[in-house]
């Protein structure tokens, strides 16, 4: 079946559907990314949080709100739409972000955070569904990358807002949850007022079947490259334990927005390049550079012992990113016809959500009781694995 096509006008030779999601998500991800980089400070030095415990409360945060992105995916198949339930998560993840501001104990900081992981599960695989049914298949890594890179692009403004709230407000890690309102609030409009969604309705009797999670009629390769992409996962630790690594070997809690913006940047840079090479060279031959990268970073963060070494490790896991989040939507779009997309998009991210429970666990846990170079180890092992057998079973 032809991709959806709006209307003939194009926005960087793409649908213009694709720009307004990305704008939606460059907004959203400013927001977020002004937190991110934060709220694992704010949870050590403020609220006394170990660091197992950022664990819990990163894993659970985003391992249970990710069985959602499964049913949000089976429920825009049937509605044949996607707006309502994204508008639905970027509204709850952006209006309850601010509230961390009034939070006084983990347990409320926990509550917050899987609000926000809630929305992005409601708003994920619909989004991507809509964005894989807006382009031609030999156009979709450009599509996912562009994407990304917008995305991005609010993802480096983020840290680098932070940064200048926390200079002007004498390291108010309070003022910046506060001051995250406002893009947020513009997502939500941009996404309201200026998305224009067709409408395609599916037949009644597809659209009455009980949701499940069920591999086979997705296919044997979407099964295999989902299991490989969990395994990877379950070595995908939050990106909390970077940020209190580069705390641990002296940087400056002032200059970590800065290093994570880094990171952010980078990625924005590559993202697009990245999908378009996917679109040429093929998808699994990025992903497996992106998960080798992955593991050397991470021996990286291991190892490292100087902060001055912190800043090129976040420049670089940057080329990880963009070479695998938006490149792995492509590919799960390539192995699924158009009607499934949203059940595959879904059943995709709640499988690889799912492992980031047991992997944030797991990863607070062997740094309380061996120190970081057993949890980045472990990491950077998992991707290795995940590598591997993309090669060997060539899905």
């Amino acid at each position: 079946m032809e991709p959806v096509r709006q209307n003939e006008r194009k926005i960087a030779g793409l649908n213009p559907v694709i720009f307004v999601t990305g704008l939606v998500s460059l907004f959203t991800d400013l927001s977020s990314e002004m937190i991110v980089p934060v709220l694992p400070l704010f949870l050590t030095s403020v609220l006394q949080v170990q660091v197992g415990e950022v664990g819990v409360i990163e894993g659970i945060a985003e391992s249970t709100a990710s069985v959602l992105k499964l049913f949000s995916g089976w429920i825009s198949d049937r509605m044949g739409r996607r707006k309502p339930l994204m508008l639905a998560g970027y509204g709850l993840s952006n209006l309850v972000k601010p509230l961390f501001a009034l939070s006084t104990s983990w347990v409320q900081v926990l509550a917050i955070r899987f609000a926000d992981r809630f929305g992005k599960g409601v708003r994920g695989a619909p989004r991507d569904a809509l964005i894989a049914d807006s382009i031609s298949p030999e156009d979709r890594g450009k599509a996912f990358g562009f994407h990304r890179a917008l995305d991005t692009v609010g993802a480096a403004l983020g840290p680098l807002t932070a940064f200048a709230v926390l200079a002007l407000f004498h390291g108010n890690y309070r003022t910046v949850f506060w001051v995250s309102a406002v893009p947020g609030v513009l997502a939500i409009l941009l996404l309201a007022f200026c998305l224009k969604e067709q409408v395609h309705e599916r037949p009644v009797n597809e659209r009455s079947a009980l949701p499940r999670i069920s591999f086979r009629p997705l296919g044997k390769r979407f099964m295999g490259f989902s299991l490989i992409a969990t395994l990877f996962a379950l070595g995908n630790s939050s990106d909390a334990f970077l940020i209190l690594r580069a705390q641990d070997v002296g940087m400056a809690a002032s200059l970590i927005p800065l290093a994570y913006f880094t990171f952010n940047a980078t990625y924005s840079v590559f993202a697009m390049p990245a999908g378009v090479l996917s679109d040429r060279i093929g998808r699994r031959t990025v992903l497996v550079l992106g998960y080798l990268i992955f593991a050397a970073i991470y021996m990286g963060f291991g190892l490292v012992k100087n902060s001055v070494w912190i800043w090129g490790l976040f420049a670089v896991y940057g080329l990880y990113y963009a070479a695998t989040e938006g490149i792995q939507k492509a590919y799960v779009a390539d192995l699924v016809p158009r009607g499934q997309r949203g059940m595959a998009m879904g059943t995709f991210n709640a499988l690889t959500g799912l492992a980031t429970l047991p992997a944030s666990i797991l990863a607070g846990g062997l740094w309380q009781s061996f120190g970081p170079m057993a949890t980045f180890g472990a990491s950077a092992i998992c991707a290795v694995l995940a590598a591997t057998l993309l090669v060997v079973f060539r899905i």
